[in-house]
């Protein structure tokens, strides 16, 4: 199991980090997804500079990353699992998940529902006491340095509008996946859609047929009425909806498009290509729906970036701004983006050994996986080469404090 942080504390304080001869940055930005830079500064853990090296500032670094080449992007963001405490799941009897999706190049988690505590309370004032709990919990300890964004309530009969109050006062900002506790009717679920989003919480609703006993099959009639913030995993977790009723709801509203590992393939590849026919891959987001029945899967973002690059024929820096800025947008977040002031969560990564591909971006474009050479969060290097990924042919090296 992993040590973690706390989130009082910041080791990066006074310390200045260099991160020289990168080979390709990707910045996470649909609009501007390959940066004309090779060099980014970080200082006291957030991106100070990233441009060309002769046009920011090097002195005085108190640590040096020379890049060797590879490449840099914003760290990936899995805007869809269900944490549990710490890095423990009950659902897989799985100890170290979080530091494993880590070593993927995950920085940041989103919970859509702590739903696979034993026992989970179903009455609204337990409901509301693991919601909290969870929040505490991740605000105060992030397994490997990654950011969990937890305490998602799931809906259940009988919450009033005062009990969004209670959890937004709370800290409370997402609610778990609408269709997994009692509430499953459109009209029902629409009105406290309603209230969250009067109080700032943001909501994502299942999709698909039903994913754990007590869940329902959710349509698109049910979502296009409750008008959620994310179309919580459009291709199916596991089951997915006909491909008409997709493309009605890729059409029909303008929330969060999200695909994931654990749904349906042909599925993702449709609600994506629909989302470029309309002119809106902005509101395209990956997750990966684990930890579930199809198990952990470390390398599930990344996974499904190759899908959708090679199969789906994306270009590449673009799918890495579904799993980066447009999860970081959608989503509220300040990760997820290669700008001055935000976080240094940053993956570096490069081509497989021996791919066909000539850089991260033609592995990715034939569905080659990258290599993991570091992952940093915070500006605090929170893991080297990986211990998941296939060794990269360029690797990152720390040469100087």
């Amino acid at each position: 199991m992993s040590h973690g942080t706390d989130n009082a504390q910041n080791p990066a304080d006074g310390q200045k980090v260099v991160i020289r001869n990168i080979g390709i940055l990707l910045s996470g930005d649909f609009e501007n997804p390959v940066m004309d830079a090779d060099t980014i500064v970080v200082e006291n853990g957030l991106i100070a500079a990233a441009g060309r090296a002769k046009d920011v500032d090097q002195s005085n670094p108190t640590s040096v990353i020379d890049a060797h080449g590879c490449a840099v992007m914003p760290g990936l963001i899995d805007s869809h699992v269900h944490p549990v405490f710490g890095d423990w799941t009950p659902r897989q009897n799985q100890l170290g998940w979080i530091e494993s999706f880590l070593n993927g190049g995950v920085t940041t988690m989103i919970s859509a529902g702590e739903v696979h505590l034993p026992g989970r309370p179903k009455d609204i004032v337990g409901l509301k006491a693991l919601a909290i709990t969870a929040q505490r919990a991740f605000s105060a300890f992030r397994p490997g340095g990654v950011k969990v964004h937890a305490g998602a309530p799931i809906l259940e009969k009988g919450m009033e509008e005062a009990d969004f109050a209670e959890l937004a006062g709370a800290g409370v900002s997402l609610i778990g996946e609408i269709g997994l506790g009692s509430v499953k009717a459109g009209d029902e679920a629409r009105q406290m859609v309603a209230w969250a989003r009067k109080h700032g919480i943001q909501s994502t609703i299942h999709t698909g047929g039903p994913s754990v006993p007590g869940s329902g099959y959710i349509d698109k009639d049910v979502i296009l009425e409750a008008d959620p913030d994310v179309i919580g995993h459009i291709n199916g977790g596991h089951t997915a909806l006909p491909l008409d009723q997709i493309r009605c709801l890729c059409e029909g509203c303008a929330r969060g498009i999200e695909v994931v590992h654990n749904g349906n393939e042909k599925a993702a590849l449709y609600a994506v290509r629909t989302a470029y026919e309309l002119d809106q891959p902005q509101r395209v987001i990956l997750g990966t729906d684990s930890p579930a029945g199809s198990g952990v899967q470390p390398l599930g973002i990344l996974r499904t970036m190759a899908l959708l690059a090679s199969v789906g024929e994306i270009p590449a820096e673009q799918v890495v701004c579904f799993a980066t800025g447009n999860t970081a947008r959608m989503r509220d977040l300040k990760v997820g983006l290669i700008e001055t002031g935000r976080p240094a969560d940053l993956v570096f990564a490069d081509r497989p050994q021996h791919s066909a591909g000539k850089d991260i971006l033609e592995a990715l474009s034939i569905g080659d996986l990258p290599g993991v050479g570091m992952v940093m969060i915070d500006g605090i290097v929170r893991c080297q080469r990986s211990r998941h990924t296939p060794p990269a042919d360029k690797v990152p090296e720390i040469v100087g404090h």
